[in-house]
């Protein structure tokens, strides 16, 4: 017995071929040309004995699939079952592909398997073929299909009308559900189907305790099937007697509605589960083309857009949220009866799936998230470079293969550590500025572009800071302008420098380093506080402007960092503060992921209970401004600043409490 078969290196294909290895016979595979060394691996990989092959180069969009004539006169009567497989399972291709593939390659499998004077020809179509048909979908409907606009739902439809019409030697169609991954090992080639979802629930999983109950959606009943069942259905009911002109539904009996199949992926990936479920069939009340004026709204357009990028689910997917046909498989459990061949529930195998997924397929598996991927050769100029948190990230970034601009006031200390970087292999400028004078500003920018002609990241981290109580700064106004010249002021003259390139290039970053201060509202800090919230402010109006250029502005709300800066504070000494190098690992992290914000839990949640409880809020940041009163520099006395900045254990504890605010 001899089998010819196209698609033999598609996933369905593959797991048949290896059934029919159990069997006697030679296998003819066709082979698009160029393929051969696919093919080749796959036998490897699936352990295939290969001198049971044959090996055919064709074309799917040829007359008789390319096959040579003489090669159609030798396998002429040979071949007792012929399997056509080959097509396009992909919702997102383009209409033409899969016309091409899916209806003139079916044609042209049908006119070969004539020529070949074949026993039986397969066919693998799809429940698509039903469209979206409203009701019970049985095996011997095929006119009845609704709902066909779709391209990938008309082509296969059309594909299957060609058998039942045109091809004249005996012929079945088997109609597999939404094939996933192999039941015993999870396996599977491509995403696809539900496999669209698991970066959403992946997602939930990172944001949330998986004990949190959480809103999700609720819709029609999605017929899943793992592979294995497919071929091994196909595998018994074609080698079964009396079958031909058949059709037969390889589908789950009892299918789970959207939202059960999600929560039962939830489970498997240990995410949160969808508890309470919206039905998005309630929506249907709303007339189309109500609900179509809404969706081309440029806003939602452009929001759905990006939800759907950032998730990876492609848009041609959600029409399956709802859908609405039910398929009754009774020709199949008829054919399948006693060979213990049945679907096994989707749950007994879920996990596998997606530990298959999340080791092999999850797409963040194949982004570089490495800082080298990011910066290598790219101009990245940090603002007080030359020590501290600017000196830490500036080493980062240089051994990441970065044009590390390193700019500072101090010369010397400048100069240093720029020659530390090239010493370490690092590429490295130093570039000295006031960055309070805004004139050497506009002169720094100048001379970055006419040496280095852009700027792709810009991390604005010099900075000053003042810790002084309100009353006592009644005459020290100029503590409220040095503080804005410097953070404020001086940060927006360089991103107002470097802009316009990253405009017309269409791509760059801003980074600015802010404080907890701003979310926890920091009493003594007011000046230092203000000018860091100017330019927390000035970020989220530019970002909403320069989010379509490819341009990211992100906000870093830095804790307590133990520099040189909080150094006079001597109670900073006895409590919790990150590295520079901690600190620098966030300007590391805003390169990779390019986040809006990046901020510590407790300066989060600060932040939500002062919009949340405000009155509350102020009770606490005035206990701590009672607390840890001013200091002694602070209040203009000299020589007592040792013995009136010794913390007390309650100071200790309460800055330990709300680690990294600075009080």
């Amino acid at each position: 017995m001899s089998y010819f078969i196209t698609g033999a290196t598609g996933f369905i294909g593959r797991h048949l071929v290896s059934n029919l290895l159990k069997r006697k016979g030679t296998i003819h595979v066709l082979i698009r040309a160029g393929s051969e060394k696919k093919f080749e691996r796959i036998a490897e990989t699936m352990g295939w004995d290969r001198k049971r092959f044959v090996v055919i180069a064709g074309d799917l969009a040829k007359a008789k699939l390319g096959v040579p004539a003489a090669k159609v006169r030798a396998l002429n009567g040979k071949i007792a079952h012929f399997f056509h497989l080959a097509a396009i399972y992909d919702i997102s291709a383009d209409a033409e592909s899969q016309r091409v593939a899916n209806i003139d390659g079916t044609q042209h499998a049908i006119a070969l398997a004539t020529a070949l004077n074949a026993g039986c020809f397969h066919h693998t179509s799809s429940i698509a073929a039903a469209g979206l048909y409203t009701g019970v979908f049985r095996e011997d409907m095929f006119d009845e299909a609704e709902g066909l606009e779709d391209p990938y739902l008309r082509t296969k439809h059309d594909a299957e009308g060609l058998v039942r019409n045109d091809c004249k030697i005996p012929w079945r169609i088997y109609r597999p559900g939404m094939v996933v991954g192999d039941s015993k090992t999870g396996e599977i080639d491509k995403i696809d189907g539900p496999y669209y979802m698991f970066p959403l629930i992946k997602k939930m999983r990172e944001m949330l305790p998986q004990w949190m109950p959480t809103l999700g959606i609720e819709g029609g009943r999605i017929n899943i099937v793992p592979v294995d069942f497919v071929a091994d259905a196909m595998d018994h009911i074609a080698h079964k007697k009396g079958l031909d002109g058949h059709c037969f539904h390889l589908v789950d009996p009892e299918p789970q509605r959207v939202g059960e199949v999600l929560n039962t992926f939830c489970r498997a990936g240990h995410a949160p589960e969808m508890t309470m479920r919206i039905d998005a069939r309630m929506f249907s009340f709303v007339p189309f083309a109500a609900r179509a004026a809404l969706g081309n709204l440029p806003p939602v357009k452009r929001f759905i857009t990006m939800l759907l990028r950032d998730l990876k689910i492609p848009k041609e997917s959600l029409k399956f949220i709802t859908y609405p046909t039910r398929f009754d498989n009774r020709e199949a459990e008829r054919a399948l009866k006693g060979s213990k061949i049945a679907v096994p529930p989707l749950e007994s195998y879920a996990w596998r799936l997606w530990d298959y997924w999340e080791r092999h397929l999850d797409p963040d598996l194949f982004v570089d998230r490495s800082l080298k991927g990011k910066v290598n050769n790219k101009v990245v100029v940090i603002t007080g470079g030359s020590s501290g948190i600017g000196k830490a990230a500036a080493e980062k970034v240089a051994a990441a293969g970065a044009k590390t601009l390193i700019v500072a006031r101090g010369e010397e200390e400048l100069h240093a550590t720029r020659d530390e970087i090239i010493a370490a292999g690092g590429k490295c400028w130093a570039y000295k500025a006031d960055l309070a004078d805004l004139a050497d500003c506009d002169r720094l920018v100048k001379e970055i572009l006419a040496e280095h002609g852009h700027v792709d990241v810009l991390v604005n981290n010099a900075g000053r800071s003042i810790r002084r109580s309100v009353e006592l700064s009644y005459d020290r106004f100029h503590d409220f302008e040095r503080t804005m010249q410097l953070n404020y002021f001086g940060s927006l003259r360089l991103i107002m420098g470097v802009l316009p390139k990253m405009t017309e290039r269409r791509k760059g970053q801003i980074i600015n380093i802010s404080s907890i201060g701003v979310l926890a509202s920091s009493p003594r800090f007011s000046a230092y506080v203000a000018s860091k919230a100017a330019l927390d402010a000035f970020s989220r109006c530019a970002q909403a402007e320069f989010s379509g250029k490819n341009i990211a502005f992100t906000t870093i709300n830095m804790p307590l960092v133990k520099t040189a800066m909080i150094a006079p504070t001597k109670m900073y000494e006895s409590v919790p503060t990150l590295s520079p190098e901690e600190a620098a690992d966030l300007i590391v992290k805003a390169i990779i992921e390019r986040p809006s914000r990046i901020a510590t839990r407790l300066g989060i949640f600060a932040a939500t209970i002062n919009a949340v409880a405000p009155k509350m809020y102020e009770v606490v940041m005035n206990t701590a401004f009672e607390l840890f009163p001013d200091s002694a520099a602070a209040k203009g006395i000299k020589g007592m600043r040792e013995a009136a900045a010794q913390p007390s254990g309650e100071q200790i504890a309460f800055a330990s409490l709300m680690r990294g605010v600075h009080w």
